[in-house]
Formats: C-alpha cells, structure tokens, sequence
C-alpha cells in the first residue's frame, strides 16, 4: 500500500500516538483542552513533528525501524540521525507540494492540512530540521552567545507557529516570543545536563565552564558540586531574565490564547523553581516541576502580564 494513502495500520495509529504521547512530559502545556479544536489539532500536528525531528536527532525513535520504514529507507537506517534527517525533509517537502506525492510519514501527513488550512511555510520547520543537523556536528558551545544562535534554530520556531497557527504574528510578537523560546530551550538545557551528557553533548558554555571552574569530568559526577550548582544557578537566572523579557507577549493577545502563552512562561518559572528547589543539583536526574507548582506559576503571569489594548 503506498504510505501516503488509505487507512493506516492499527500498528503506525499506535506509533505516533507513541510519539505525541511524549507531551504530557514537557514543562508546559502543548495543546490544553480550554483551546479551540482548531487550535489544538494545529498545536498537536506541530508538536507531533517538533517531537520527532527531535526523537531523529535524538536517536530516540521507537525501536525496531518503523520510522525509517514508513520514510522509505531500510529499517537499520534509524540508527542513522543525518540519513533520517535528510529523509525526513524530503518528506516535509511533500507536505508543501513536491512533485513526488504526498507525505510518506503519518505525522507529516496530519500536519499538511494544518499547512495548508493556515498558509504556514517550510522556514520554521527547516530550522527545526538544522537544528537536530547541528546536532550531530557540534557538541560544545564556546559562548552563550553561540547557544543562543543555536536556539534560534532549535526553538524560537516553535513560537512562531504558534503566532501563525492562531493567527497573531507580528514583528513584536516574534521578538517577544523568541525571547521566551530560548529561555525554554536553556531551562531544557540546565534541568538535563546529565542526559545531554550521555549524548556526549555539553550545552552549558564553554566560557561559562572555566568562569565557574567547572570541567567535563564535574558534570558526569552523581551529584553536583559547589562549582557545578554556581554554574546552573547562573544559567538558570538567564532563563529566568529572557522569561521576564517575554512576558509582556503574554499581555499582548486576549482570552484563550493568553492562558496558553501564559502557560509557556509558566511553565519554563515552574521548572526553574524546582530546579533552584533542588539546590541547582541537577545531575542526578532533571528537577520537574510539579502540577500545583505550574498552576501557581501560570496564575503569577496572568495577574502580572501588562495589558496592551
């Protein structure tokens, strides 16, 4: 049967569900219910590709090859991140009309309506696609500022989605929502320093690390010492300084899409919280907020976000 047609096998329904499942471990809400259907069909269908380009460069893909399979490669080529990417680019390109058929991947199949139903364009989703590309070439950043370049591409298109899918993009809006996007994509960074590590990735600056005497050997010990806290407690207060840039995004749009973007920068707070609740030892395992913990944070940003009429 070719995989851009006809009723999918119960097995890949129980594959991307696999996938999309994956949202009720973030730091913020990916598609909450007080949304429109609209909105929230767009949101998953983003999140479902986010999540797997991510899985791609990852190496986190369901076992067994399916993924590799379903965008016409041999199933040992999951092992493969830049082959999978490749190939999964060519797959999002027929989500915006290549020549060669529709979408071979049923994620990249359920996001074309939501492309076409909101006019969005490839950019945001290639930069998403670079970003797991980097992945796999660069594995330490000198600078903050060199992060941040990298967020730009690993994150801040996320945001712009979400302005596009409901329609409220601006060029104020997108530098507000970028802010807020990098600040999400560093809190990521600093709850999973131990995770990033067994990747063989570092994305705590390098500078950062000598400032704080930090070294490689430091961040692959069971619990942080003084110097590692220091060093997460400084990142993690430039997490909390982009949040604040952002929020004024919040108080930018009206009614259901204020609490989602307010839940975004809650979100990224909460986590802060428990990362500086567990004395900015993050290594043995990412702090993760609670659910009361995010209410109170999303609550804070309402009552304070400025109002623009």
């Amino acid at each position: 049967m070719n995989p851009g047609h006809g009723t999918r096998p119960l097995s890949d329904t129980a594959h991307v569900s696999a996938t999309l499942d994956k949202a009720a471990a973030e730091n913020f809400p990916v598609a909450p219910a007080f949304l429109p259907r609209a909105w929230r069909d767009g949101l998953t269908a983003v999140y479902g590709y986010a999540r797997l380009v991510d899985d791609i460069g990852d190496g986190d893909l369901t076992p067994g090859g399916r993924d590799a399979v379903l965008l016409g490669l041999d199933p040992a080529a999951v092992d493969d991140p830049l082959t999978m990417l490749d190939a999964f680019e060519a797959d999002l390109l027929r989500v915006f009309g290549s020549a060669d058929g529709p979408p071979r991947h049923p994620l990249l199949l359920a996001l074309q309506p939501v492309v076409r139903a909101h006019g969005l364009t490839p950019e945001p989703f290639l930069g998403l696609i670079e970003a797991n590309r980097q992945d796999q070439r660069v594995t330490r950043y000198e600078t903050y500022g060199d992060l941040v370049a990298y967020c730009e591409l690993s994150a801040n298109p996320v945001g712009r989605l979400v302005l596009s899918l409901t329609g409220t993009g601006t060029p104020e809006r997108i530098r507000l929502s970028d802010a807020v996007c990098t600040a999400l994509q560093i809190v990521e960074h600093v709850q999973d320093v131990a995770e990033d590590l067994g990747r063989h990735r570092i994305y705590l600056p390098a500078e950062d690390m000598r400032r704080f005497h930090v070294s490689e050997a430091d961040l692959a010990a069971p619990s942080a010492g003084a110097s590692v806290r220091a060093l997460v407690a400084f990142e993690a207060e430039r997490a909390a300084a982009l949040l604040d840039d952002g929020v004024p995004l919040v108080g930018s749009v009206h009614g259901r899409l204020r609490m989602l973007l307010a839940g975004f920068v809650g979100g990224g707070r909460a986590a802060l919280r428990a990362v500086t609740a567990a004395g900015f030892d993050v290594l043995p395992g990412p702090p993760k907020p609670t659910k009361s913990g995010l209410l109170r944070e999303v609550a804070a940003v309402l009552r304070t976000a400025p109002r623009k009429r």
